[in-house]
Parts: structure tokens; C-alpha cells; sequence
């Protein structure tokens, strides 16, 4: 984060109350602000707070402390009002969603596309539950975890898989995808003389089909493990030209094959955070039932079940995310 110019990134040694994804009630206004929302309003809070020139990152930064806590100092303008009838514990859920939600359109899929998610951790488990609601008719969960494997069908995934005894892209076949370079060659070739058959110039056939969107398919596979390696296995065995979009924050050195991307013709993007538009329309997604992201929640703690949560969060055949309830008295977590 400092070599992109934010230096406030939290450092090992310092010490910071966590908590960007939350939900809460307003209590008072601050000096200056335009108290458009009113005490006692329910809101969700895209967590990035205004001091003076700067702007911090909410529970991310030593200088703007999070919601780990009972009351919290937010950013007026990033304060999104909770619709009726949506409640704290799904409302909570709008940040991690909305990062779902952002990766999903980075992706640019399509209803038609095959989407494959590599990883169900919680945002493994979050883009499937946006692709979902977005109508993907095809989506395919790959995580080692019977556990976590068991959540990917709840969110919506069609097919999981553990990657230790078949690979995620095993069905290409039966989507159209290109899976090795001479079904590429056989492609090219074979297209210039079926055209070269035809009453019309060939060129101007191909540009046409071209316009039309007539290609080879590929998925597109988001990556939400974030560990060194899985990048490199994505390029090994995704198909030609499939769309990789890296969601998950690998936070070492990695190393990949660039000429495996080349051969494939691999488009690699990647995606951090949303905007607060992207986050509004989250939001208003979940309350309107087109997201279904109640199967994250594994547990509930109060304030001093936060160690035990993240304790807890270490097995992955039992819990994905666990939300605290400063009301709670529970310090183990309860399904």
C-alpha cells in the first residue's frame, strides 16, 4: 500500500481495532455536517472516513479505528440508509459483498458465461452468491474443504469440486472451450477454408462474425485463495483465452509462467474493493432478496468472543465468516 502512495496501511507493530464490515445505528452528528440522516437511522457505512486532506480506510488504518467496537466515528456521505426490513445481521454483510459484486462486473460475465470460482473462502463463497443473483447459469466451486464445498452449493454454486481428485475446468468439452494448441490450430485453419468455400470474400465473412460476437467461448475464473501458486495452477489448467479475475490478496511474492498466459491468450485482471455506488446497489440488492447471503454466517460472538472468532475461523470445515454482536454476551461462536 505505501509504493501506491497510501502510507496508513496498518503495520505488525501497531495496534488497531478491526472492523470495515458492519452495520449500525446513527447516534449524533458531528460539527458541520448536513444531518441528512437521522439519529436512530439504521446504516450501513462504505468504510472510508475524510480527515482533513487525507482519507483513511476504516478498521484498516491506525488513524480511523473500526467497528470492533460499540460506537464508531463514520463519514457522513458514506452513510447508506438500511431499506425496511433488511436486518443487522444480513445488512452487516454489504461490504464484503459489494467486493463480490465489483469483481463479478470487473469480470464482465455474462448470463451465458461458465464462471468458476477457485477458492470458497468468504469471498470465494461471496462471488458465488453474486453470480447467482446475477443469473449465471453455469458456475463451478473448487476448494479443498468439504465444508467450505457444502457452503459453495448453498450460495448457488452448480458444480463443486475438490481440486485434490478432478481439476474445475474438467467439463471444457462440453462447454465449446479450447483446452490444448492444436484444437487452436485446427481452429484458425479449419475457419479459413470453411469461409474460402463461400460466394463472398472470406475476410469480409470473418469481420462480420466477429461484430456478431461469433468466437471461441471461454469462463471466467476468479481466483479467491490469494496464496502463492494458484495463480500459476489457474494458467496451467484454465482453457484458451479464458478471463482470470484475481480477487483473492495474495500478501507475498509469487512467481508465474508469463508464456503459459501468452499461449493461452489469458486475460488477467484484478479487482480491490467498490465503488459507493457499486456498494449502494449492493446494498439495496440483498434487501430485495436477489442476493442470498445468509449461508456465510457460521457463528455469532459478542465483543469478547472476537479471539475465540478468529481462533474458530481457522478450521474451515466449520466456519467462513462470523459476525459480532456487541449485544451478545456469546464468546464462542453460535451458529
Amino acid at each position: 500500500m505505501g509504493r501506491v502512495g497510501y502510507n496508513n496501511f496498518p503495520k505488525s507493530d501497531e495496534e488497531l481495532v478491526f472492523g470495515h464490515e458492519f452495520c449500525g445505528e446513527v447516534l449524533d452528528h458531528g460539527p458541520g455536517s448536513q444531518k441528512a440522516v437521522k439519529p436512530g437511522t439504521r446504516v450501513c457505512v462504505v468504510p472510508m472516513v475524510r480527515r482533513g486532506a487525507g482519507i483513511d480506510a476504516l478498521g484498516l488504518s491506525v488513524c480511523a479505528p473500526g467497528a470492533f467496537a460499540e460506537r464508531i466515528v463514520v463519514d457522513e456521505a458514506m452513510m447508506m440508509p438500511v431499506p425496511n426490513g433488511l436486518s443487522d445481521e444480513l445488512a452487516a454483510l454489504t461490504e464484503p459483498m459489494s467486493v463480490a459484486w465489483h469483481a463479478v462486473r470487473r469480470g464482465e460475465v455474462t448470463k451465458k458465461d461458465a464462471a468458476i470460482v477457485v477458492g470458497c473462502g468468504p469471498v470465494g463463497l461471496a462471488v458465488i452468491c453474486v453470480l447467482k443473483a446475477h443469473g449465471v447459469k453455469s458456475i463451478v466451486a473448487s476448494d479443498y474443504s468439504a465444508g467450505r464445498r457444502e457452503l459453495a452449493k448453498r450460495c448457488g454454486a452448480d458444480i463443486v469440486v475438490d481440486p485434490a481428485q478432478e481439476s474445475p475446468y474438467r467439463d471444457w468439452k462440453d462447454h465449446g472451450f479450447i483446452h490444448a494448441m492444436p484444437d487452436l490450430l485446427e481452429l484458425s485453419v479449419g475457419t479459413r477454408e470453411k469461409l474460402g468455400r463461400l460466394p463472398l470474400p472470406w475476410w469480409h465473412v470473418w469481420r462480420l462474425a466477429e461484430k456478431a460476437g461469433v468466437g471461441p467461448k471461454r469462463p471466467v475464473v476468479f481466483e479467491c485463495v490469494g496464496a502463492p501458486g494458484v495463480l500459476q495452477s489457474i494458467l496451467d489448467g484454465a482453457p484458451f483465452f479464458s478471463r482470470v479475475v484475481v480477487v483473492g490478496v495474495c500478501m507475498q511474492p509469487d512467481t508465474i509462467e508469463p508464456a503459459m498466459g501468452i499461449n493461452k491468450e489469458i486475460d488477467l485482471r484484478f479487482a480491490l474493493a467498490y465503488s459507493p455506488l457499486e456498494f449502494r446497489d449492493t446494498l439495496h440488492m440483498i434487501a430485495e432478496g436477489k442476493i442470498n447471503c445468509a449461508p456465510i454466517v457460521t457463528g455469532t460472538v459478542g465483543l469478547d468472543g472476537v479471539d475465540n472468532a478468529f481462533t474458530a475461523l481457522k478450521d474451515p470445515e466449520k466456519h467462513a465468516k462470523i459476525l459480532i454482536d456487541p449485544s451478545s454476551a456469546a464468546i464462542a461462536p453460535v451458529s
